[in-house]
């Protein structure tokens, strides 16, 4: 299952949005678990595969609508 490009963008949006609090806030002060969710909006973005967004679905049994990417 692939994400659309608006999904892709906002995953970028907010991938930089939390990369860049980490960065203010300092990358030795931050705890370690911020970088999840942060690494998955990234990892998100670039192969447009969200494991989060696809295990939440699995697990409600929500079926998503396939759109061409264009």
């Amino acid at each position: 299952m692939k994400a659309s490009k608006s999904m892709r963008v906002w995953f970028a949006f907010m991938g930089t949005v939390l990369w860049i609090g980490i960065y203010l806030t300092g990358f030795a002060n931050v705890n370690w678990l911020v970088y999840v969710p942060a690494g998955g909006f990234a990892f998100a973005a670039i192969t447009s595969i969200c494991p989060s967004q696809i295990a939440v679905f699995k697990i409600f049994g929500v079926k998503m609508k396939e759109t061409p990417n264009q």
